[in-house]
């Protein structure tokens, strides 16, 4: 197996060139952060979003029912009543 027999290049930047270059990748994490955090904040707000209407939804299917039957037992009433 053979080795590379190039010596490591130094580096090009100049010492303000690799300070500003931290920087941008200090700035471009803390982006990536608050893109999280941001991500994170609109799924719960979508999760409670979500409960509400399945709240929402029960209380329509408990309320269709409880019409439905006292429905039906009113219109056996009237029907009871016209056929007497």
């Amino acid at each position: 197996m053979e080795t590379s027999s190039k010596k490591p290049e130094s580096s090009s930047m100049t010492h303000e060139e690799e300070e500003e270059m931290l920087h941008d990748i200090s700035k471009l994490q803390e982006q990536v952060q608050q893109m999280s955090l941001s991500q994170n904040l609109t799924e719960a707000k979508i999760n409670g979003m979500e409960s509400k209407i399945k709240g929402v939804e029960d209380d329509l299917k408990i309320d269709l029912k409880t019409n439905l039957k006292r429905d039906t037992a009113d219109s056996k009433t009237y029907l009871t009543n016209f056929l007497q």
